[in-house]
């Protein structure tokens, strides 16, 4: 989406991208919920997915902060015009361990 940047280090994040991936984060959230409502309430997949999406975004920007460091465009080139298998993955390397040690709190907190 165009608009205002949401970073110096990654320059193609915007604003607007970022909060429609907590929009997006939290439909899938809700539709989820509306499937399986015995699992989870929907105050904790609220913060579940909002977490969720936080961590993606955030992993993402630290894996640029990490390639812009190291000089690089791109971490590889088995996928062409995608930056390589990590630009692919970055955010779920910080999102889904988050999600995983939200989830585990929800667990400690209800036993």
């Amino acid at each position: 989406f165009k608009g205002p940047k949401l970073t110096k280090i990654s320059p193609k994040k915007t604003i607007s991208g970022s909060i429609g991936s907590f929009v997006f984060s939290l439909l899938a959230a809700m539709i989820f919920y509306f499937i399986f409502p015995n699992i989870i309430s929907w105050y904790n997949i609220f913060i579940l997915s909002c977490s969720v999406s936080f961590g993606c975004q955030l992993g993402d920007i630290f894996f640029s902060l990490l390639k812009r460091k190291a000089n690089l465009k791109d971490t590889g080139n088995i996928l062409p015009g995608h930056g390589g298998i990590l630009d692919r993955i970055d955010g779920m390397l910080i999102g889904i361990p988050l999600g995983i040690i939200i989830l585990l709190l929800f667990n400690s907190l209800v036993s």
